[in-house]
């Protein structure tokens, strides 16, 4: 039989801040790991917001982090593995992830004057995703280098939309990105899904989410999770844990189960594409 194990490797991403991505990283990494699959999370943030609310709450000591891994690829002379072990922390709800710092900002500084600079967080990936069958990556508010990386690094993007009309249109920018990076980079980058969060029924919720399909179902493809403004998720951040532990009963648990659904048969459709047998 055949090996069809493919680990995924998804970038969420919006240029713009405060749309929920790190909320979205750690409710989607738990709710995968939940479901029995071995997960990486990355923060590729500076901010380290991933990094506080997983219970790490001064990154700025931590010895070993995303940065420090990024300088030892770029300083390797030839294609041996950095060390990642020291970096790599584990979670309660049972998976792992990489923390970020401010350091992260200096390095991002210094790639512009790397060789393949947009490639180097793929080549530190690919030395430790064989151990998982999904890697997530948080990153930064912006379209800097950080997020070109880990676009070039990604198989697809999810894209979390504040439900608002104006939030909703600024995503032309990174569709473009995702485009040219695809062109030039990385052929196998998709846009795995674009979802709204921070929805709420004062804020024409349905009306926003026909405005989304409408402008990008065509092109790209909208999920049906649509995630809740509510307190319970904006506790997480100093609750150190997911939403599925904090209030799994709640609107936000169902909302994050069903992306944790879409995503995983994202992911069988794409091991089907690539082995035609199954």
């Amino acid at each position: 039989m055949p090996n069809t194990h493919k680990t995924q490797v998804i970038a969420v991403a919006n240029q713009k801040g405060g749309v929920g991505k790190s909320t979205s990283v750690f409710c989607l990494g738990a709710g995968l790991a939940r479901k029995g699959k071995k997960v990486l999370l990355v923060d590729v943030d500076p901010q380290g917001d991933l990094t506080k609310m997983l219970g790490v709450r001064t990154p700025h000591e931590l010895p070993v982090t995303l940065s420090s891994l990024l300088t030892d690829v770029v300083s390797q002379v030839d294609d041996s593995c950095p060390q990642t072990d020291a970096a790599i922390l584990h979670h309660a709800e049972g998976f792992d992830f990489i923390p970020a710092n401010r350091t992260l900002s200096a390095v991002e500084v210094n790639l512009i004057n790397v060789m393949s600079r947009e490639t180097v967080l793929q080549r530190l990936l690919d030395s430790v995703k064989k151990n998982y069958d999904f890697v997530l990556l948080d990153c930064r508010p912006s379209l800097g280098m950080l997020v070109i990386n880990a676009l070039s690094a990604a198989d697809q993007v999810l894209i979390p939309v504040q439900a608002d009309y104006l939030a909703a249109e600024g995503m032309t920018e990174l569709v473009g990105t995702v485009q040219a990076i695809k062109r030039q980079i990385n052929p196998k980058l998709k846009v795995g899904g674009i979802f709204l969060t921070m929805a709420n029924e004062t804020n024409f919720r349905k009306e926003i989410v026909s405005s989304v399909r409408e402008t990008y179902g065509s092109q790209l493809p909208v999920l049906n999770a649509v995630i809740p403004a509510t307190v319970r998720l904006a506790e997480i951040s100093l609750a150190d844990e997911s939403i599925f532990l904090h209030d799994p009963k709640g609107k936000a648990a169902a909302a994050y189960e069903k992306l944790t659904k879409e995503v995983l048969a994202n992911g069988r459709q794409k091991v089907r594409q690539t082995d035609p047998s199954l």
